[in-house]
């Protein structure tokens, strides 16, 4: 019987945090043996301290857990684990995260705070599981023994590349604009207040479009030694907040390096796989791009949930007038987007043989 690997999980009561906690039960590799949050639930029991949301029972094995600090500091209790997986927000996870990865424990983070740090690797396992090479790097510029730090792309632009890269692989991209519609739950709980979103759209996320604008050249980039060098396309990008649950949609245009049909991009789409696919990892979606021919589809409502809210769904492809193609996209953005990436790193990690 395999030991499972301990996971801790930083910033466990928030909304991405609950969406792990729930995949991580029965889960093969992993099981979740210690949690944080706030200092002001510090010392707690989870479920006295946890606002439990999802519309699933919380696994009665994280009830009695008691919550950690959310960082290391002398004299105070360190969480004893084999890999955190941390969803904090971006002021406070540069500290935190750098220090439990310093305390030799491996780090996969949501957050913005080493995303774009050049020896550290920003991991969706379908397109630059390669990527993850640079941790040797890392670790021997940081200091660190056997911590490190792998990181997943922001919910929005994840959806977005899981999209670009099979068109990338196959006819080059020069240039992309996107406009996003992005649900409530990104925002976290409470999120949005309800006289702000309702019978409204906010045409502003702080730093979202910034994030969007950058991370997919990392992604789609070369692994050039100790560095990363950042594919050479330009994105343009321009994200609201609309009254959905869950689910990002954005609408999309590209401009390809070669020329193509409709069909050609359906193809490249539906075709599109990678390593977590060949080694059936078991958050791993098995279509990764799913296309659907209705006219008014993909739909948050209706296409978010796909495989297990793993995949992003592809609609409305069609030629477009300023650029070559445009098309419109669904991405669960607390699963594929946060959680579910994540989980989907861990996983990775193991196949691998670095966790």
């Amino acid at each position: 019987m395999t030991v499972k690997r301990r996971v801790g999980i930083l910033g466990a009561t928030g909304t991405v945090g609950q969406r792990l906690i729930h995949m991580l039960r029965n889960h093969p590799y992993f099981e979740v043996t210690a949690v944080a949050a706030s200092d002001r639930s510090e010392g707690k029991r989870f479920a006295d301290a946890c606002n439990w949301k999802l519309p699933f029972e919380m696994p009665e094995a994280v009830k009695d857990l008691t919550l950690y600090p959310s960082r290391v500091e002398p004299g105070r209790p360190q969480i004893d684990c084999d890999i955190i997986i941390a969803s904090l927000p971006g002021d406070i996870a540069l500290e935190s995260e750098g220090s439990f990865a310093a305390a030799g424990i491996p780090v996969i983070s949501n957050s913005s705070a080493f995303r774009m740090h050049s020896d550290v690797p920003l991991v969706v396992p379908e397109i630059n599981p390669h990527h993850l090479d640079i941790i040797p790097a890392q670790k021997k510029n940081r200091g660190f023994d056997k911590g490190y730090i792998v990181t997943n792309p922001n919910c929005t632009t994840i959806g977005l590349v899981m999209a670009l890269a099979p068109l990338q692989y196959r006819f080059g991209v020069e240039a992309v604009m996107m406009t996003s519609m992005q649900a409530i739950s990104g925002a976290g709980y409470p999120g949005v207040a309800s006289m702000d979103i309702l019978d409204n759209v906010i045409p502003h996320i702080g730093g979202e479009e910034e994030k969007v604008e950058e991370e997919p050249q990392k992604i789609l980039g070369k692994l050039a030694g100790a560095t990363i060098e950042s594919a050479p396309f330009k994105v343009s990008a321009q994200c609201n907040r609309v009254a959905v649950q869950d689910g990002h949609l954005e609408s999309v245009r590209v401009k390809l390096g070669k020329s193509a049909t409709v069909e050609d991009l359906k193809e490249a789409f539906e075709s599109f796989t990678g390593l977590p696919q060949e080694l059936k990892l078991p958050t791993a979606p098995a279509r990764p791009v799913i296309v659907r021919s209705e006219k008014d589809r993909p739909q948050p409502r209706l296409d978010r949930d796909a495989e297990n809210g793993m995949a992003t769904v592809v609609g409305r492809i069609s030629k477009d007038t300023i650029f070559d193609f445009k098309f419109t996209l669904i991405s669960h953005n607390t699963i594929r987007g946060a959680a579910g990436a994540a989980l989907l790193n861990a996983e990775l990690l193991v196949a691998k043989g670095l966790l």
